[in-house]
């Protein structure tokens, strides 16, 4: 690897990190228990993160948790909207994952196809 990789490589993982950073439009958790690792969560978590930056969307972190609980519908991912309202997305893949970040991340439609949950925030 030479010098100009290298730069290459820590500007992509400053931006994947910055991605982790709070304040934003949307905030997508990522269920990395053992049953969601099992089911393919790191790869549906890299494809989010790598379609992200592809799509230049700098209003969306991305957090990682353990176990939700379902471990029957992993992998699972959580998409929490600034105004309260949360989206539960299951059994996912990578081509959903790119779906996902195509249609709710970047276009502010959810896909209700993919969602198993939905809750607007109570006051």
């Amino acid at each position: 690897m030479n010098l100009e990789q290298l730069k290459q490589l820590k500007e992509k993982a400053q931006k994947q990190i910055a991605l982790r950073e709070g304040g934003k439009k949307y905030r997508v958790v990522v269920s990395m228990g053992t049953s969601g690792i099992a089911s393919g969560a790191r790869e549906v978590m890299k494809t989010m993160l790598d379609e992200i930056e592809k799509r230049g969307l700098d209003d969306v972190e991305v957090h990682v948790t353990g176990e939700h609980g379902l471990e029957d519908i992993e992998p699972v991912v959580l998409v929490e909207e600034a105004g309260g309202e949360k989206t539960t997305y299951a059994q996912l893949d990578t081509e959903k994952a790119k779906k996902i970040v195509a249609e709710h991340l970047q276009k502010g439609r959810k896909v209700d196809n993919l969602a198993v949950g939905k809750q607007k925030k109570t006051e």
